[in-house]
C-alpha cells in the first residue's frame, strides 16, 4: 500500500524528533570528549591547544587502578548473590501463597524507595555498633541490597510469562522436582537471569552514595575514587577517564550483544 503525504511527514518529523534527542543525550559526552583533550590544566572548552597527557594521567593514577579493581569485584560478587538470592525470593513470591508475601515483597522493594545514602548510613551504624570492620564484604552487603529488587522484578517477570505446562508435561512423565528445576525451569529463565545479573552489576559498578559510607582507603570504588579525585583537582583527568568508561562499556555491549543478542536477553524482540 502506497504512503500517502501525511505518512511521510510523519515518518520524517519522527526521524527528526528521535534524531534531536538523541543529539541532546550525546552533547554533554561531546562537550567533555573535547574537554578531555584539553592541553591546559583548567579544565575549559575549546581546547586552545590539544594533548593526550590527562589520558595518560588516568591511566597512571594508583587510586583508579585500586578503584577500578575494587569496582569490578564488588559488581561481580554482588551480582552474584543478588541474582542466587532474587531468584530465590522471586520463585518463592511467584509459585506460593502465605500470610506474610505481601510483608515480604514490601520489604524486598524497599530500596527502590528509600535513599541509597540511608542504607550505607544504616549499614556503617550497625557495623560500628557490632564491631565490623570495613571490609569489602561491608561494600558488597551494601550493593546487594540496593540490587536486588532489580534481579527480582526481572526474573518475577520471566516467571509470570512462563508456561508452566512445560513443567507439568515432565512431571506426568515422571522427572522428580529437583530435575524439573534444573532442565526445565533455569533453562526457561535464563534470559530473566541474565537481565536481572547484568542490569545488578551495573548499578554495583556505578554505585556512589552509599558506598561513600562504607568504604575506606583500601576498599574505595572506582565512582569513590573518582569522586576524591575531583575534591582534590580540578584538571581535565576526569573528562578523559569518562570517555575511557563510555568507550570500554561501549564496547563491552558490542561484544555482548554479538554473543549472547541484548534484544533476547532483555526480551525486546
Amino acid at each position: 500500500m502506497k504512503k500517502s503525504l501525511f505518512d511521510h511527514l510523519l515518518d520524517w518529523s519522527g526521524r527528526v524528533l528521535l534524531t534531536m534527542i538523541l543529539g541532546f543525550v550525546l552533547l554533554p559526552f561531546l562537550v567533555v570528549f573535547i574537554a578531555s583533550f584539553n592541553d591546559s590544566a583548567i579544565l575549559s572548552f575549546p581546547p586552545k591547544n590539544w594533548s593526550l597527557r590527562w589520558y595518560s594521567n588516568a591511566i597512571e593514577y594508583r587510586d583508579f587502578g585500586k578503584g577500578l579493581i575494587n569496582s569490578l569485584k564488588v559488581s561481580a560478587i554482588a551480582a552474584t548473590f543478588a541474582m542466587i538470592a532474587g531468584s530465590g525470593f522471586a520463585y518463592v513470591l511467584n509459585r506460593y501463597d502465605f500470610s506474610l508475601k505481601s510483608l515480604l515483597n514490601s520489604i524486598l522493594m524497599s530500596p527502590l524507595i528509600i535513599p541509597n545514602f540511608t542504607i550505607g548510613l544504616g549499614l556503617l551504624i550497625l557495623s560500628t555498633a557490632a564491631s565490623l570492620p570495613r571490609t569489602i564484604w561491608l561494600v558488597v552487603a551494601v550493593h546487594v541490597i540496593i540490587v536486588l529488587p532489580f534481579v527480582i522484578r526481572s526474573v518475577y517477570v520471566s516467571l509470570q510469562n512462563f508456561e508452566r505446562r512445560y513443567e507439568q508435561a515432565a512431571e506426568s512423565l515422571g522427572a522428580a522436582p529437583l530435575r524439573v528445576l534444573l532442565t526445565i525451569t533455569l533453562p526457561l529463565l535464563v534470559p530473566g537471569l541474565i537481565s536481572g545479573a547484568l542490569f545488578a552489576a551495573i548499578l554495583s559498578f556505578n554505585e556512589f552514595t552509599a558506598s561513600l559510607f562504607v568504604v575506606n582507603q583500601g576498599t574505595q570504588t572506582f565512582p569513590v575514587a573518582m569522586y576524591n579525585y575531583v575534591r582534590e583537582y580540578a584538571d581535565p583527568t576526569l573528562a578523559a577517564v569518562s570517555v575511557i568508561y563510555v568507550i570500554a562499556v561501549a564496547a563491552l555491549l558490542l561484544v555482548v550483544h554479538k554473543f549472547f543478542r541484548l534484544e533476547k536477553v532483555l526480551n525486546v524482540e
